[in-house]
């Protein structure tokens, strides 16, 4: 089985533990992004995942190459040009302190792209799955026109297709969203989304429900799934559910309606370790799940279960194994130590 993952990879950098951007005289520097999040999640449970992006040909390029190829992503399909990569800063919160990004990715490699960058035929030979997330059409109009080609080709060789909508404000208007995502979903044939995705893209909203205060209501969510799998005729829809009760402690559930009934999975109270990713790692468990064949419920549990832990590991990427993942679907989340 073998998934191309296409988007943007970053520099991460980040204050010590859970120091404010005031606070701090140095930073961590690490590497993510959400399609490189879901291609390493892959690579982990031994899927031959390739990532398509380009970065500069300098040595923190080099380096954010370096780092996908440490955990066994395929990188050769990654083009070499640009003059710089993109950085995000983050300030993880705790408590009542909400957690903070900045964003310093203008004129990135990958937002300079151009579509002469990608031969879509090659990369696609023997591809089973292609994934990408709204994040990187929302980069420059140029991309928005590369994900469509790469979508119509995806189609032409039968590959299937996820979308994690992905719904940025500070790198464009719920209006070019809208526009933009309208045209990819008709490609798609699963749906990946939060619980704010589908009203900021395409303002399908859920009744009784406020993420401010925490307030989620899960039958209201099947509703949101049915109106995005009657818009785009999607085969799945994924909808991760987070109640937010602090930045520290959270509910986290999903819900995959496969366009005849809603499943539900089990849900886990998470103290937070670090939450850059987690959306990304439930993509890269559905994907998995859906490869592998398991049915709808074991895929949502499955999907939920990988996400759940990688709240627990520090920075982008989930490191998680298949077999941690399974113990916990089983119903072991004690934490009791392993010997």
């Amino acid at each position: 089985m073998k998934v191309v993952s296409f988007g943007e990879i970053m520099l991460r950098l980040a204050p010590e533990g859970y120091l404010k951007f005031l606070q701090a005289d140095h930073y961590e520097a690490t590497f993510g992004g959400g399609e490189a999040n879901v291609a390493v999640s892959l690579a982990n449970y031994g899927i031959e995942s390739v990532f398509v992006s380009k970065l500069p040909k300098h040595e923190l390029g080099q380096c954010a190459l370096n780092n996908l190829r440490r955990y066994g992503v395929d990188t050769s399909n990654i083009v070499r040009g640009g003059e710089r990569i993109g950085i995000y800063y983050l300030e993880k919160g705790a408590s009542q302190r909400a957690s903070k990004v900045i964003y310093d990715r203008a004129h990135s490699a990958i937002a300079e792209a151009t579509i002469s960058d990608f031969d879509w035929d090659s990369i696609f030979n023997e591809v089973d799955w292609f994934h990408f997330t709204g994040i990187t059409p929302a980069l420059s109009c140029e991309l928005a026109d590369i994900c469509e080609i790469a979508c119509k080709k995806a189609k032409e060789k039968g590959i299937k297709i996820s979308c994690d909508l992905n719904y940025r404000k500070k790198l464009w208007s719920k209006e070019e969203a809208n526009k933009t995502m309208s045209k990819l979903c008709q490609y798609v044939d699963v749906c990946i989304a939060n619980e704010e995705d589908a009203a900021d893209v395409f303002g399908i909203h859920a009744d009784y429900t406020n993420v401010t205060s925490g307030e989620i209501h899960h039958e209201s969510y099947i509703d949101v799934a049915k109106q995005l799998h009657n818009q785009f005729s999607f085969s799945g829809v994924a909808i991760t559910l987070r109640e937010s009760i602090s930045a520290s402690d959270n509910n986290w559930s999903a819900i995959l309606f496969d366009g005849r009934k809603a499943y539900h999975s089990k849900q886990y109270k998470l103290r937070i370790v670090d939450r850059v990713g987690g959306g990304d790692s439930f993509g890269a468990g559905l994907i998995y799940a859906l490869l592998n064949k398991f049915d709808a419920q074991e895929t949502i549990e499955y999907a939920v279960a990988a996400s759940a832990l990688k709240h627990s590991i520090e920075g982008d990427f989930n490191h998680v194994s298949i077999e941690e993942i399974s113990q916990l679907v089983k119903g072991d989340g004690s934490g009791r130590v392993q010997r």
